[in-house]
This record gives C-alpha cells, sequence and structure tokens, in this order.
C-alpha cells in the first residue's frame, strides 16, 4: 500500500493524520483512544480506536485497515481470482498477517489447504486481539501459518504446486521491496501450477498506473504470465481513495476469468458478487 514514503504529522490528541507527500494529499481518522504501540523486530506497530471507523491499524507510519472498510480489500484480493480458476485447492497468501484475506479465501470449499506466510508474528498476534473478527477462520483446519521470509518461501516451494498465490503485501519500500521484484515474480511463476493465478495488490490507480502498475505488468510478462488484470475498487483509507489488484495466470487458457458466472457464491459477502467481478476489470482511458 504505497504511501509514496509518507510523512506522518505530529499527532494530536484526536487525530491521525499521514500524508502523501508527492501528491500533496493526506487521510486523517478521529481517535478516541491508543490501544497500542510497540516496535517489532521488523516494524512500528500502532493500533487506536477511532470514532467512526472502528480500529485502527498502523504500520510504520503508514495506514493498513481499520474494521469498517478492510473488507472491500480483503474481497477483491481473494474472490475474484479463487472465482476465476476452476479447482482453487492449494493456496498460499504472503504477507497479509491480520488475517482478512485468508478469511476470506477459506470461504470456498474448494480450497483444501491455505498456507499463510507472514514475516511478523507480532502483527497476527496483535490482530488476533484487536481485530478479532478478521481472525476468526484462523483455526480452521485447512489453515497452515509459517511466520519467516515470504520471498525464501516462495523459493523453496516445490515447481507446479500451487494453484493460487495471494500477494498481501505492504508497499513496495522497506520489509516488502522484494515482493515487486521481477525475481519473486519468476519464483511465483514456477511455484504456480500451469493456469494457476498471481494476485498481488497493485496501489493507486490514480497515482501509481504508471510507475507501479505499468512496471509490474512488465515484469510480469517477461516472466512468461499471462492475461494480466488489474481491477480497481475503493479504499476510502488508503492514498486517493481508489485502489487496485492485478491478477495473471500461468498459461491460461482463453476464457479463463468465465468461472465466476459459472459457479454460484454460496456464501455472504459485503462488497464481491458476479457484477463487481466484472466490473472492477473496466479500465478508464488514463490506464489504458
Amino acid at each position: 500500500m504505497n504511501k509514496n514514503h509518507p510523512s506522518t504529522e505530529p499527532q494530536s490528541n484526536d487525530w491521525y493524520t499521514e500524508r502523501f507527500i508527492s501528491e500533496g494529499s493526506s487521510i486523517g481518522l478521529q481517535l478516541t483512544q491508543t490501544l497500542h504501540k510497540e516496535q517489532s523486530a521488523f516494524q512500528s506497530i500502532e493500533i487506536y480506536e477511532t470514532s467512526h471507523f472502528g480500529n485502527l491499524l498502523v504500520l510504520d507510519g503508514c495506514i493498513m485497515l481499520t474494521e469498517k472498510d478492510n473488507f472491500i480489500y480483503h474481497e477483491m484480493m481473494a474472490h475474484p481470482a479463487l472465482f476465476s480458476h476452476p479447482s482453487p485447492s492449494q493456496v498460499a497468501i504472503i504477507g497479509g498477517g491480520d488475517c482478512g484475506t485468508l478469511k476470506e479465501v477459506l470461504k470456498h470449499k474448494d480450497v483444501e489447504k491455505v498456507v499463510q506466510v507472514e514475516i511478523d508474528q507480532r502483527v497476527t498476534e496483535l490482530c488476533q486481539r484487536f481485530f478479532p473478527q478478521l481472525c476468526e477462520s484462523n483455526n480452521d483446519p485447512r489453515a497452515e501459518f509459517y511466520f519467516g521470509d515470504g520471498i525464501q518461501w516462495v523459493e523453496g516451494t516445490p515447481n507446479n504446486s500451487l494453484d493460487l498465490l495471494i500477494i498481501d503485501s505492504t508497499d513496495p519500500v522497506g520489509p516488502a521491496e522484494g515482493l515487486f521484484s521481477q525475481g519473486f515474480y519468476q519464483a511465483c511463476f514456477e511455484a504456480l501450477k500451469p493456469g494457476g493465478v498471481l494476485v498481488l495488490q497493485s496501489e493507486s490507480p490514480f497515482y501509481h498506473s504508471h510507475t507501479i502498475i505499468k512496471d509490474m505488468k512488465l515484469k510480469l510478462k517477461a516472466c512468461g504470465f499471462e492475461n494480466s488484470i488489474t481491477r480497481l475498487f475503493p479504499q476510502p483509507v488508503y492514498p486517493s481513495g481508489w485502489w487496485s489488484c492485478t491478477a495473471s495466470y500461468k498459461s491460461a487458457p482463453q476464457g479463463s476469468n468465465e468461472h465466476a458466472m459459472k459457479r454460484a457464491k454460496t456464501f455472504a459477502t459485503d462488497y464481491y458478487n458476479a457484477e463487481i467481478h466484472f466490473a472492477s476489470q473496466a479500465q478508464p482511458e488514463f490506464m489504458r
């Protein structure tokens, strides 16, 4: 979730404001109390209670999620790709330590196993305490947790073993920088089965279409991925209020994205549905 090396303003007692210097904009949330602060082995972790958005998670000065609006991001990272694959049984999530994406993936009965790979165990432990609704599926027997480096985990994964690989990363700076590299995408390509899907959070379409998103698609194509699709969705607490994820397919036949219309959604969602699935793929002129 790229904030362009954000500068966090000195906090008053009742607001958390994050500035995006390169874009001349900011986002602010009214606070009611500080719930937790610590410096883990990897990053600064802050958790606040807000007046209107529920609990707020901040990592290294960047707003990561709130209770009120996180469902949009987590549903869009998971469901379009899962419904685009005819039989997504073996899944891995790199990052996503808040477990919101894991929760959405586990709604799919076709999924037999999900490995959640998070470098900072403290993020998951604190989310279990302060965001329990995101972690309510953590005890599902299909879920396996690995706390360690996601790049190394993917590199050590047997070739052609995964149906879906979701990169639920933070910004392409610091610990997550390597998750946006061509070398990492190549390792993902090798780990996926033919027809497998790679999903990456791909930043703001308004701020990053001609930088991060363009660079990502060029690297994915160079690695052999086909049919890259960038899906757009609102995200109120992220830069510009507009976000994206990009899915790429390994040796996917034409029409592979049509499975959403062939398999009924048998569980509840708050944002995603079949109409959103296809509408999110529409590209504004400035992105073409």
